[in-house]
């Protein structure tokens, strides 16, 4: 059994919450889809934390744009980005702790195959960047060229675009409350959205991340103290107002 968990955007609030809750289901291991930092008001801390206790993180697009130039972001996740970059590299704190930041941001890979399982932070298609949204239900191309990708895999684990569902390969997209029992990998090839902990998208604002047994994938929400996570946020001039906001609509 495994917890998978991504977009934690700098959101220690939602990510201890959410470490409590696997820990209370006796989760033993725990992969982080990337996407630890951006956004949020406490890269340093959330960076740290899961090093200690996510078995391995993949390279999010996030990620990728703090150790690049991130020319493809909206001013508003460009000024979250480079604000976390300088938080990284900060003077006043051990400089080995910044170098153990830095290598562990290089050594995140794109993909990771596992038995039944492909892991990736965007689609299968292109890992780092591209989102899958219910809207792709539609677009039988794109669908069609990201289960081409799949190898031997029968399903794919996805996040980035912070809404959690299911997408078939025959067509459709479900979403968690539609899965009471979750979802069963052997009916058919699927994409997985586990959701994001720390900035959820559907218009739910708990954190949002899945288990996986191997077999059976269950969809899993826990409530945080958004609040904090707000006023830390606008405690910090370089971070925009909106990112405080939207936690509390899930939008």
């Amino acid at each position: 059994m495994q917890a998978l968990i991504s977009d934690l955007h700098s959101n220690t609030e939602a990510l201890e919450a959410v470490l409590a809750e696997i820990k209370r289901l006796g989760v033993p291991r725990i992969l982080c889809l990337g996407d630890v930092i951006g956004y949020g008001p406490e890269p340093r801390e959330t960076l740290l934390r899961v090093m200690a206790v996510c078995e391995s993180s993949l390279l999010g697009n996030h990620e990728h744009g703090c150790m690049q130039y991130a020319s493809d972001f909206n001013p508003k996740a460009r000024a979250a980005i480079d604000w976390t970059r300088e938080q990284l590299n900060r003077r006043d704190r051990p400089r080995d702790e910044n170098f153990r930041f830095w290598t562990y941001l290089d050594g995140m890979k794109k993909e990771l195959r596992e038995g039944k399982a492909l892991f990736v932070h965007g689609s299968p298609r292109d890992p780092i960047k591209e989102y899958i949204v219910p809207k792709d239900a539609e677009d039988p191309v794109k669908m069609s060229e990201c289960f081409a990708k799949f190898g031997d895999a029968q399903v794919c684990f996805v996040g980035h675009s912070h809404v959690p569902g299911v997408y078939p390969e025959s067509g459709g997209y479900l979403a968690p409350s539609t899965l009471p029992e979750g979802w069963a990998i052997e009916s058919e090839r699927a994409i997985v959205n586990i959701g994001s902990v720390g900035q959820p998208r559907d218009g739910d604002p708990r954190a949002s991340f899945v288990t996986f047994d191997g077999e059976l994938v269950r969809f899993h929400r826990v409530a945080y103290d958004v609040a904090a996570t707000q006023r830390k946020i606008r405690a910090v001039p370089q971070l925009p107002d909106y990112l405080a906001e939207r936690l509390a609509t899930g939008r």
